[in-house]
């Protein structure tokens, strides 16, 4: 009996076994250390849907669906060209929000001038220029 398990086919094996999942990216900490309220709080809340984002899904899909958005954004001079371009705002921030501790002057005033672009394109698709 034994030997009939053994000479399975590899596709009878279980679904869950076929696919590994990757790994979490190498890093001391996932988050800051000593952060209390505001920060630990958003901390907490993205660990789970931004591990999910960069491990489960596949690498290509978040690059693309923000290149499109902010394309749209650009090709779209009405307020929906704004309203493209403010998933891609919101990803930034909260990218740039939590990256803010571990970053030296030049990466923030890189983020501080990215948000202020993006920003800036959404203003003016919503008719503030």
């Amino acid at each position: 009996m034994a030997q009939d398990n053994d000479r399975r086919h590899p596709l009878a094996q279980p679904r869950a076994a076929a696919k590994a999942k990757r790994p979490l990216p190498p890093g001391e900490r996932f988050f800051t250390p000593g952060a209390t309220g505001l920060r630990k709080a958003v901390e907490q809340r993205s660990a789970t849907p931004m591990a999910y984002l960069f491990t489960q899904v596949p690498r290509w899909i978040t690059p693309v669906v923000m290149v499109v958005l902010l394309l749209a954004g650009f090709a779209v001079q009405s307020w929906l060209g704004g309203v493209a371009v403010l998933p891609v705002v919101a990803f930034v921030g909260l990218l740039a929000y939590l990256s803010w501790p571990s970053l030296n002057t030049g990466g923030k005033l890189l983020r501080v001038a990215m948000l202020t672009f993006l920003l800036l394109v959404v203003a003016s698709r919503f008719g503030a220029f």
